[in-house]
């Protein structure tokens, strides 16, 4: 949500998810339809190095839509600072676009707003039916028993890049599998101006979705079998700690990361000087920015022991970026058709070779595009050892709150104070106090 995918960096105020209509589309202001039947507005989430290479990668799409359907497409692609929050107002206001991509982690929290499309049998059968997606990413389209709020368009999954010219250098052999050998490496790596680890510590999508995975191999989750938020038991702590202590600790990543926003972890791996990058479905975001595949590796997220799976040695969240229809467009016929056309097999391949993201159609998955040996890693990460974020309707709030505190956290580590378990713990209580009253 990487390129950022599935969290957004605005603040999020509970009156806006608590006090929502069932409103969308079609509004002059908010750039909707019209009620034209030959024109669909859509809001695309930034999934490449910057606006522009979206914009390039969507429009030959959108005019090949057009020419099969009459339909025009007017397209926005929407930073994931403002994302969130944009989505939230037009679900308020009417003023949204017909459909628009959400981070997948959001689906709960927006389909508790009432303004998503429910994705129920009859609209599925539309866009081909709903066995067509795989069941990791149909698991991130809304709350288990609903209809699902969203439609799944691209998969992806955390993974190491790692420079192997700094791995050479440093005599280092393999990438680590376990952090402990992480930390190791990195002490090694981070040396004549070069840090061995990449992080965006101001960013509060990384945050969360790290601190998750840290949570899942301590054992812990930010919320309780029932939905409510428990952001202090001893194994959340824990999890938050060990992040923040890569740079407060451990010395691993730069002290400057911890005012790093989107992308520039990415950027600062492109250009050498970091040695390794935890990141999703990074390679068409490198070579944008020059990096050639041949200059780095990839392989799993480590665990805390043994090898990546389930449980404890979960080492990814289900990421990726979902497609969905605001339930009162004035174009439903023409929203549905975008869907379908953006789902098909020949898009779903273009689109995702375009973002080196995985397919969630099942038929895609197999083409031989997605077979190399970095998409396999990232793909026997998402079917054996990846889990959604929480699908509450509270996620939103969770990402907003939980994310802010590790970035005053990593403040905290840049700036030279001690990070204890007892400071960690007074950052998780005070983001618990701000979600909604159970």
């Amino acid at each position: 949500m990487r390129r950022i995918r599935a969290a957004a960096a605005g603040a999020v105020t509970v009156s806006l998810l608590t006090a929502v209509t069932a409103c969308g589309g079609g509004s002059s202001t908010g750039g909707g339809s019209n009620d034209s039947p030959k024109t669909l507005t859509y809001w695309a989430s930034n999934q490449g190095a910057s606006i522009e290479v979206d914009k390039k990668v969507l429009q030959p799409e959108l005019d090949k839509f057009e020419k099969q359907t009459g339909i025009k497409v007017k397209v926005e692609v929407v930073p994931w600072s403002d994302l969130l929050n944009r989505i939230l107002t037009a679900t308020t206001s009417g003023q949204g676009p017909d459909v628009l991509n959400i981070g997948n982690t959001w689906s709960a929290s927006l389909q508790a707003t009432g303004a998503l499309l429910p994705w129920n049998a009859s609209n599925f059968a539309k866009i081909g039916g709903k066995d067509r997606f795989v069941d990791s990413a149909l698991g991130s389209t809304g709350a288990q028993g609903k209809d699902p709020a969203a439609v799944p368009l691209y998969s992806m999954a955390y993974a190491l890049y790692y420079n192997k010219k700094l791995f050479a250098d440093a005599g280092i052999a393999k990438p680590p599998t376990t952090w402990d050998e992480l930390i190791a490496d990195g002490k090694k790596l981070s040396k004549g101006g070069k840090w061995g680890l990449g992080a965006e510590g101001s960013n509060p999508s990384e945050n969360i979705h790290h601190t998750f995975v840290f949570a899942k191999q301590h054992g812990a989750d930010f919320f309780t079998a029932d939905g409510k938020p428990d952001f202090t038991s001893d194994g959340t702590v824990a999890a938050v700690k060990q992040y923040v202590d890569l740079m407060a600790k451990d010395k691993i990543i730069a002290p400057g990361n911890a005012e790093y926003a989107q992308n520039q972890s990415v950027s600062d791996f492109a250009k050498g000087k970091t040695a390794m990058l935890l990141w999703q479905s990074a390679s068409s975001n490198l070579k944008s920015q020059g990096m050639s595949d041949d200059a780095y590796g990839i392989a799993p997220v480590p665990v805390q022991s043994g090898t990546p799976g389930t449980g404890t040695n979960v080492n990814s969240m289900v990421a990726g970026i979902n497609l969905a229809v605001f339930k009162n467009t004035h174009n439903l016929d023409g929203a549905t058709k975008f869907v379908k056309f953006m789902t098909s097999d020949a898009e779903q391949k273009i689109l995702n070779t375009a973002y080196s993201t995985i397919p969630p159609v099942k038929t895609s998955q197999t083409d031989a595009t997605f077979n190399t040996p970095a998409n396999a890693i990232l793909k026997d990460t998402l079917a054996k050892s990846a889990v959604a974020l929480p699908q509450v309707a509270d996620e939103s709030q969770f990402e907003t709150a939980v994310g802010t505190a590790v970035k005053e956290l990593f403040a905290e580590a840049a700036a030279g104070r001690a990070v204890t378990t007892e400071s960690v713990k007074a950052e998780l209580e005070k983001a618990q106090q701000q979600m909604p009253a159970k």
